[in-house]
C-alpha cells in the first residue's frame, strides 16, 4: 500500500473529525464499553500496554520496546506492530487511544489532541508507588481495571518476598560512563534498594562528586560497583575509569555487576522481579568476593 504524506494523512484525519466518523472515545471517565484499539508512543507506556492487554488489542508500540536491554517485555512487544512515535504513523494505523508519557514532543501532543484522537498522559515513575498509579491510569483507560490490580498485587508480593528477606545490606556504588548515578528518588536507586542495596553513590565521600573518580572509590570502598548503561569502552580514562590499573586490580570480576537498563529505566510492575533477579546477582557476586578490601575500614592498609 501507498504510504501517505503527513500532511495529507493529516489533512484526511481533520476531514474525519470535523465529519464526526472518526471521533475517539474519552480517556478520561469511566471504563470504555468497547474494547479499545490502543496504540503507545512512549517505550515505558509500551510496556504496560503491552502487559495489560492481548496483542490483537494494541495497535503498535514503539520499536525500542523489541530491544531487551531496554525492556522487561521484549517478547510480546514482537507480537504487535511497531512505530517511532510520530503522527504521521497515528494517522495510518487510527488507534481509538494513544497512551504515551508527558515528555514525548509536546507539539505532536497538541496536534494529535487538536485531531480528536483520545490520549493518556503517563507521568515519569521514580518509585514503586508511582508505578501504582500509573498502571491503574492505564487501565482504567483501556478497560482494564481487574488486570491494572492484578498486576500491582502481583508486583506487592514480590516486593514484600523482598522485604522479608532484606539480607545484611550490601554497600555497592552505582555508576556509568557519565558519573555516579541511581540518585535519591529516582527508580533506580528504589530498585537497588529492593535488591537489598545501599548505594553509597549517595552518601558522602561520594555524593560530592559528579563524575567517577579512582580517589573516591578507594575512600569509599564498596564492595561491589553496580555498572548501569552509558559506560562506553572508547570513553577517555577521565570519562571511564573502568580501565584504570587500580579499578581492574579491586574490583574486577566478580566485585562487578552489570545491570541492565531494562531493570531501572522504565516503572513497571514487573520491575520488582527483576529486583529480586538482582538481589540474587547481588549476592552471588558479594559471596564470590570474599576477601576484603584491604583499604576498606578495619582492614589493613
Amino acid at each position: 500500500m501507498r504510504r501517505v504524506g503527513l500532511a495529507s494523512g493529516i489533512a484526511a484525519a481533520v476531514l474525519l473529525v470535523s465529519t464526526g466518523s472518526a471521533v475517539a472515545p474519552p480517556a478520561a471517565g469511566p471504563p470504555p464499553s468497547k474494547a479499545l484499539r490502543v496504540m503507545s508512543t512512549n517505550q515505558c507506556t509500551d510496556q504496560l500496554v503491552l502487559a495489560l492487554l492481548p496483542p490483537e488489542r494494541i495497535v503498535s508500540v514503539t520499536w525500542l520496546s523489541r530491544d531487551p536491554s531496554g525492556s522487561l517485555m521484549a517478547d510480546a512487544a514482537k507480537k504487535v506492530g511497531i512505530n517511532h512515535g510520530l503522527a504521521e504513523e497515528v494517522v495510518q494505523q487510527a488507534p481509538d487511544l494513544i497512551v504515551t508519557d508527558q515528555f514525548s514532543k509536546p507539539a505532536t501532543r497538541a496536534m494529535l489532541k487538536r485531531l480528536g484522537y483520545a490520549m493518556v498522559e503517563v507521568e515519569d515513575a521514580s518509585s514503586f508507588a508511582s508505578i501504582r498509579t500509573n498502571v491503574r491510569q492505564v487501565a482504567r483507560a483501556v478497560g482494564e481495571v481487574a488486570r491494572g490490580e492484578a498486576m500491582i498485587a502481583a508486583m506487592d508480593r514480590d516486593l514484600a518476598e523482598l522485604a522479608r528477606d532484606p539480607g545484611p545490606p550490601l554497600r555497592v556504588v552505582a555508576w556509568d560512563g557519565g558519573g555516579f548515578s541511581a540518585s535519591k528518588g529516582s527508580l533506580y536507586n528504589a530498585v537497588l534498594e529492593a535488591a537489598g542495596a545501599v548505594n553509597i553513590a549517595n552518601e558522602p565521600p561520594v555524593s560530592r562528586y559528579n563524575r567517577p573518580d579512582t580517589e573516591v572509590l578507594l575512600v569509599a570502598a564498596p564492595t561491589l560497583l553496580v555498572k548501569g548503561a552509558g559506560v562506553r569502552p572508547e570513553y577517555g580514562m577521565r570519562e571511564n575509569i573502568e580501565r584504570h590499573p587500580l579499578v581492574r586490580r579491586y574490583w574486577d570480576g566478580a566485585r562487578t555487576v552489570a545491570i541492565s537498563p531494562a531493570y531501572y529505566t522504565c516503572g513497571t510492575p514487573t520491575i520488582a522481579q527483576a529486583a529480586i533477579r538482582l538481589r540474587t546477582e547481588l549476592r552471588a557476586a558479594a559471596g564470590a568476593a570474599r576477601t576484603p578490601l584491604p583499604f576498606a575500614a578495619g582492614g589493613p592498609l
